[in-house]
């Protein structure tokens, strides 16, 4: 069993792999897409599915601080509906409120990394989180 983990934003989306035994989360990449141009980046993220030998996806649900679901959270659902139809993979969601504030702390406070160089590499540490979570909670696509 190998899942990716999915960060979706307007502009990117970080790629987390797991392990083969499901247990570690590492970063893979990220990236690029327009969503003005209906460019979504499916046919990287397809080369990585391949490459990984992947068995599902993961994304992170970006929910507001009180439990709701606002546009964010609805375009990670119709990507993940995407990525369902076009690859045929079972898709599950996990709330990722705070996980790229907390991935940029990380960066920040222990890493002391540079802004721009944490804008380059912030999004595929929350994916990383967002999986690394997924897996730690057993999630439903580990139980398989």
């Amino acid at each position: 069993m190998r899942l990716l983990g999915l960060d979706v934003g307007s502009k990117t989306v970080g790629v987390a792999a797991s392990d083969l035994l499901g247990w570690t989360a590492q970063g893979v990449e990220i990236i690029r897409i327009d969503e003005d141009k209906e460019d979504f980046g499916l046919d990287r993220l397809g080369e990585i599915i391949k490459d990984k030998q992947a068995t599902g996806v993961v994304l992170g649900l970006p929910k507001n601080m009180n439990n709701s679901e606002g546009p964010r959270a609805e375009k990670s659902r119709e990507y993940g509906k995407m990525v369902e139809d076009k690859f045929s993979l079972p898709v599950d969601f996990i709330d990722e409120r705070l996980t790229t504030v907390q991935a940029e702390r990380m960066l920040v406070d222990e890493a002391n990394v540079s802004r721009n160089k944490r804008k380059k590499v912030i999004d595929k540490i929350a994916a990383e989180m967002i999986l690394q979570n997924y897996l730690d909670a057993k999630g439903k696509l580990t139980r398989n």
